[in-house]
């Protein structure tokens, strides 16, 4: 049976003029809507406008299905507090406005939700007790679905709650840990999907905490959180890899050891890569992975991240920008759709975008920009290496994360462990960057924002320095290059002109010996999937007991990225 669902996350209008530093992108920001009337109805009406443009392009692209944030926000329950409940009712009624505009367009909607949401008062009420949480949650779910007829079914995130710097009444917490609870909880809910004929679409991806937390690469936690589930209404979504979405990553063999249908989970705009400042293309990816699916995958369908994802300070919006400054977002989001959809090639699909005339140049920026990426912005000696902590997947690029870079004694100290052959390593990186000229010159022949690949090549000019130091002996004269560098490059490109990427700089020693780190790296990391006996006495169990106890993930000695975004680096310890 071909793919029928083609998904994509409509949250960008809901950002439009967001500020700060640094935006969670991870869900729609509730807090600063306004519910008030009078002139909080100004942004409602932009977001009215915005979403209309945005399902107009998507379904004409050929997108037949929309995700929006969340249920916690539109299920109301006798035990919220009143202000919860009233600002509950006053989102309801935006919202249905909102879903009108995407039937309109020919869209069928899907809400996600977090497992689970609960305010202080459900919590004073309920407090630990499960089975009247999972009761509560059935019922917002039941009420929900008999209220709004118009949405197709619920997108339901197990394995990952609110980041820490949400502040809101209304927050979600991991309640499932173990695949025992999440096959109870599956029990519970489908019935309920069945009888409002519902699609229940649960996501494998977590961050690690819990025993669930290896779900998205451990099949025996997968084959027991599903065993015994058999309905219509159900469908497996997970992201292509065994991680987050981060290239030198195989496609998650969990395709073909279930026989649910499934949907791919791909994303568009490339938290770790960018988000959309530059040509980080994924078009050859997908090319592959649509080509492994093929056959016994049981395919449903996709679903594409054209804007959710990440905490970072960049600020495209997809299909909503103007002067082609979502160009690279607009591009990723509708070849993925063709690969898969029409299974057209990548080259094809380019040209039926831009045109036969740009698009030879643009195919040619695109493999050189491919090569950038992954020779790099990654160190294809690290990302090669399939590495285990505990209970999630090493992610293959460590010193670019969201939007920084780290140029630090520490990074270099763990890179120069794991790299074997930092020749190679420096060669690779030094050969990416010569090709900028060259996609400069078809930038402009393709007609594609040249601005854009100017920038991406000042940055990369501060990665390649990044690299001399990781890889090379210690001189006084590189830390000066690397200084005056990050100096010129916010002097380029000044906030005010674009976003950029923070440049974190420190020489500062880092005080353990290279034995020390051997010794650390094979006593906490695994090359294998399966868990080793130390892992099950000591890293599973005994650190998680001593990091809870003495919660460094509050020290200042942990990187404030690690504590302020996200779920905090404590999930991975739960």
């Amino acid at each position: 049976m071909p793919p029928e669902i083609f998904l994509i996350d409509a949250i960008g209008p809901f950002f439009r003029g967001v500020e700060g530093r640094r935006i969670n992108w991870s869900k729609i920001p509730f807090t600063r809507l306004a519910t008030g009337g009078g002139e909080g109805d100004l942004p409602w009406q932009r977001i009215r406008e915005d979403l209309r443009k945005f399902t107009r392009e998507v379904a004409a692209a050929g997108f037949n299905a929309v995700t929006l944030d969340d249920l916690a926000h539109l299920a109301p329950h006798p035990l919220h507090e009143p202000a919860t409940a009233a600002r509950i009712a006053a989102l309801r009624e935006e919202f249905t406005v909102l879903f009108e505009i995407v039937r309109e367009a020919g869209l069928a909607i899907y809400l996600t939700s977090d497992v689970l949401p609960v305010t202080p008062s459900v919590e004073a009420a309920i407090g630990g007790q499960r089975d009247r949480l999972e009761a509560y949650y059935r019922d917002l779910i039941d009420h929900f679905l008999r209220d709004f007829p118009q949405v197709s079914g619920l997108v339901l995130r197990i394995g990952e709650s609110d980041g820490v710097d949400v502040k809101d009444p209304i927050r979600t917490r991991l309640h499932v840990r173990s695949a025992a609870d999440t096959n109870r909880l599956l029990r519970a809910l489908l019935p309920v999907f069945e009888k409002h004929d519902r699609t229940l679409i649960l996501r494998t991806w977590t961050v690690g905490a819990h025993r669930v937390g290896d779900l998205i690469w451990h099949r025996r936690t997968l084959a027991d959180a599903l065993q015994g589930i058999d309905s219509p209404k159900f469908i497996l979504s997970m992201k292509y890899g065994e991680s987050d979405f981060f290239r030198y990553l195989p496609l998650n063999r969990a395709f073909f050891r279930t026989p649910h249908r499934k949907i791919v989970e791909l994303q568009a705009r490339r938290e770790y890569e960018g988000a959309g400042e530059y040509p980080s293309f994924i078009g050859w990816d997908c090319e592959e992975f649509a080509r492994q699916l093929q056959g016994d995958a049981n395919l449903a369908g996709i679903s594409v991240w054209c804007q959710t994802g990440g905490w970072h300070r960049f600020r495209r919006l997809a299909f909503l920008e103007e002067n082609d400054r979502d160009f690279w977002l607009r591009l990723n989001t509708i070849v993925a759709l063709r690969v898969f959809r029409d299974r057209e090639s990548v080259e094809d699909a380019v040209a039926g975008i831009v045109g036969g005339e740009r698009a030879p140049a643009l195919l040619e920026l695109l493999r050189h920009a491919e090569t950038v990426v992954k020779e790099l912005h990654y160190i294809r000696g690290f990302a090669e290496q399939k590495l285990f902590f505990r209970r999630v997947r090493i992610p293959p690029l460590l010193h670019v994360y969201w939007d920084c870079l780290f140029i630090n004694h520490a990074v270099r100290k763990v890179l120069r462990h794991f790299v074997s052959d930092p020749e190679q390593a420096l060669r690779e990186g030094e050969a990416a960057y010569a090709l900028f000229p060259r996609m400069v010159e078809l930038a402009k022949a393709a007609a594609v924002p040249v601005e854009d690949i100017e920038h991406w090549r000042d940055f990369c000019h501060l990665v390649r320095l990044a690299r001399r130091y990781y890889f090379l002996p210690f001189e006084p004269e590189l830390a000066e290059r690397i200084r005056a560098s990050k100096k010129a490059y916010k002097k380029a490109w000044p906030c005010e002109r674009r976003q950029r990427y923070r440049i974190k700089v420190s020489f500062e020693p880092f005080r353990l010996k290279r034995q020390t780190m051997g010794w650390l790296s094979s006593l906490f990391l695994r090359r294998q999937r399966g868990y080793r006996v130390i892992d099950h006495v000591l890293t599973l169990n005994l650190l998680g007991l001593v990091f809870r106890l003495f919660r460094p993930g509050k020290s200042k000695m942990v990187p404030k990225f690690l504590r302020k975004s996200a779920m905090g680096v404590e999930a991975l310890f739960r």
